[in-house]
């Protein structure tokens, strides 16, 4: 579906950036300031605008903001295969410049020239997440021949239970090991430190730990994993699952190209070892909002910027 909505649209040939996250925050990044303008305020910042939608009275406004993104450039992909993971596309071609929010880090000449088309899927977790990834990447077989999807980057964004700090934080992975397994998982990641170190949000980089399920996590094994030379940050349930699609497909089948930017970034759901509770522990609520938009808009920067 998603592969030969692209082509009929005529977006095959475009540089094509994968973007796993939640399906609310690109769409009012790129669009939220301008369809509320009028209701919110001109000079309301993002971030302030975001904890207004999160709020559950607030639905219209939702509503509001999604009609205005599928006037300019956005496309929704409901799941039709029974994975329960939707799909957004922006064709940024179709973005009206002059009304983004001048907080947004994008440079307008990349969009002029390069046209580049944002893929934005909701959060999969454990094997689902690599079965969906891999497919995904796949080249697409239609009147016999096989085409490749121009992709130039793919940015995860996830929540993770954090051993080195505290809830909200941000964890930068360098690798994903994945637990009970000999698989490990390696890779540069686009996203440093430094992108953060004005934006008032303790930042961690190391391995994360993808970990069968919640509950299976005892703190000895947790401990374990801090202390020993792991350098282990977190653990969460999908990164071994996604970089195993990923790295199957841009160095061994080549359906991808071998340099894909890949950006992992994610932000502490919880510290296990210092409440005992595990990532099923609930949400942050609104406390999740800073890091979530945070993160947003530096993928929008590596991106578009």
């Amino acid at each position: 579906d998603i592969k030969s909505f692209v082509l009929e649209n005529n977006l095959w040939e475009r540089p094509l950036h994968i973007i796993s996250a939640n399906l609310h925050s690109v769409m009012n990044c790129l669009f939220a300031p301008s369809a509320l303008k009028h209701t919110l305020g001109e000079d309301k910042k993002i971030e302030d605008i975001a904890r207004e939608l999160s709020l559950p009275e607030n639905a219209h406004l939702n509503q509001e903001v999604r009609e205005f993104a599928l006037q300019n450039g956005m496309f929704y992909l409901a799941d039709r295969a029974g994975t329960n993971i939707h799909v957004q596309i922006f064709d940024t071609a179709m973005l009206p410049l002059p009304l983004l929010s001048p907080e947004l880090p994008i440079n307008h000449n990349i969009i002029e020239q390069e046209k580049p088309v944002l893929l934005v899927m909701d959060y999969a977790f454990g094997e689902q997440a690599f079965e969906i990834m891999d497919e995904l990447l796949k080249p697409y077989k239609t009147g016999g021949q096989s085409q490749k999807l121009n992709v130039q980057s793919i940015s995860v964004m996830g929540k993770a239970g954090i051993l080195v700090g505290h809830k909200g934080d941000l964890m930068l992975p360098t690798a994903h090991i994945f637990e009970g397994t000999a698989d490990n998982y390696p890779f540069v990641n686009e996203l440093k430190s430094e992108d953060f170190q004005d934006d008032g949000i303790p930042i961690y980089e190391g391995a994360l730990v993808t970990v069968m399920g919640t509950s299976l996590q005892n703190s000895d094994i947790l401990a374990y994993f801090k202390s020993s030379s792991w350098n282990v940050i977190g653990l969460e349930m999908e990164g071994a699952h996604l970089q195993k699609a990923i790295q199957a497909a841009s160095m061994i089948r080549k359906s991808i190209d071998e340099k894909v930017k890949l950006r992992y970034a994610y932000y502490a759901s919880d510290n296990p070892l210092l409440t005992g509770s595990t990532l099923a522990s609930g949400g942050l609520g609104t406390t999740g909002v800073k890091p979530t938009y945070l993160i947003t808009m530096k993928f929008l920067k590596k991106i578009l910027g």
